[in-house]
């Protein structure tokens, strides 16, 4: 597929560029059709056996992707950001809308939604590189934080969309009305890649080593000898790994202990949405914030200090504000980690690098859930927040003690 070219002299604003725009629509619509998917394969997962096989189903996709990433973004690199992300969205368009008209024929079976799966995580070893690189090459170095501002936006959007589009489907049709549904959100995306023009590498950036593998190491010692990017990555693994636990199964532990139920949580969950989503739209606005790397080390220890309060808000309203903190805060440092991330890279090395990083927050981070559940049972919530912020600080620690990351600016 020959790639449409960005013409050298274009320069607008991200947020005024139909070039961009496309993009965004193409990116929402796809994360919109993902969250109908989870939605849609979980409930199938259930009503097809017991909890315990709904629950291996539904970890299934976790394997490949953990395993495949670093190579996903090897192959992000050398076909092409552009080609692999309307590839795997073709691909993942197919599975669910095949599995879709399998079980309006012959109804809910474990094997079809294992396989599902197992599909959507290998395809999302390579769509997750491609989709973090291909913003360097639809826009401007300088407009990227406000692509990452509207790129946040378009998570919150889906998020906030997906979930009840999936219920609906559920409820009108069953699990094959809402694969359909998933389906369909993802094949919107596919016209609007093609109509997306793009920046193509120069021919010597473009030149790959004779073996993927030397290709990924390639790019691991890119990172390695970074004076802004090796700090950078320790910085974002540390945060994940300390925010990632509390959010998720220390919520729901918190929430259950404390009297709030399903409810209380999902409120709480909705002041982070609303402070991230905020940082956001900021950055659509404003496209810039100055001394970014120090934006983000600040933001970075700030929130892990609200993290460890939000275990000691005895209130519901208390913790739904602290929510609402720690989104605007955790919203600022991965807004401005993301930014950077794409600005001090290589773009002949944005795919892997980009790889690295996914593997440390989807790969890594979740491991620590079990960990938390079984420390938070035997020491209690307090202790456990409290570790847990101070994993998340040392990200900011790291972020200040490195000159080249501290120093770091977004251009101009």
């Amino acid at each position: 597929m020959t790639a449409t070219l960005v013409p050298p002299t274009a320069h607008r604003l991200a947020h005024r560029d139909p070039n961009v725009l496309r993009w965004l629509g193409a990116y929402a619509s796809s994360m919109v059709g993902d969250s109908v998917y989870y939605i849609a394969l979980s409930w199938a997962a259930v009503q097809a056996g017991s909890p315990a096989q709904a629950g291996v189903v539904m970890s299934v996709s976790a394997l490949p992707r953990a395993v495949l990433m670093l190579f996903g973004g090897v192959v992000a690199d050398r076909l092409g950001p552009r080609r692999v992300v309307i590839g795997s969205d073709a691909v993942r368009c197919a599975a669910v809308l095949a599995v879709a008209a399998l079980l309006f024929l012959t109804g809910p079976g474990l094997w079809p939604l294992a396989a599902l799966a197992l599909v959507f995580g290998t395809v999302d070893a390579v769509f997750m590189p491609a989709v973090g690189a291909l913003p360097a090459r639809v826009t401007s170095r300088d407009q990227l934080a406000r692509v990452q501002g509207m790129r946040g936006l378009a998570i919150r959007f889906a998020s906030v969309v997906g979930a009840p589009l999936g219920g609906l489907g559920v409820a009108v049709g069953g699990a094959a009305a809402a694969f359909g549904l998933a389906g369909l959100l993802i094949a919107v995306s596919v016209p609007l890649l093609i109509s997306v023009r793009v920046r193509e590498l120069p021919a010597e950036d473009r030149a790959a080593a004779p073996t993927p593998w030397q290709d990924l190491r390639a790019g691991l010692a890119h990172v390695r000898r970074h004076r802004v990017l090796a700090p950078l990555m320790l910085a974002i693994a540390l945060g994940d790994l300390g925010f990632v636990s509390p959010l998720n199964v220390g919520l729901t532990l918190l929430a259950d202990r404390r009297g709030w139920g399903a409810a209380g949580m999902g409120w709480v969950l909705a002041g982070f949405g609303a402070g991230a989503g905020a940082v956001s739209l900021l950055l659509t606005v404003r496209g810039r914030l100055p001394r970014a790397g120090l934006v983000a080390a600040y933001a970075i220890l700030a929130g892990s200090v609200a993290i460890g309060a939000l275990a000691f808000v005895p209130s519901l309203v208390g913790a739904v504000g602290v929510a609402v903190l720690i989104g605007l805060l955790a919203g600022l440092s991965g807004a401005m980690c993301g930014a950077l991330l794409q600005t001090q890279t290589d773009p002949a090395y944005l795919g892997r690098v980009t790889a690295l990083s996914g593997l440390v927050s989807l790969g890594l981070a979740p491991l620590s859930m079990p960990l938390t559940a079984t420390a938070i049972g035997a020491f209690g919530l307090g202790p456990v927040y409290v570790v847990s912020a101070a994993v998340c600080g040392l990200g900011g620690v790291v972020a200040l003690a490195a000159p080249g990351l501290r120093r770091a600016e977004l251009p101009r």
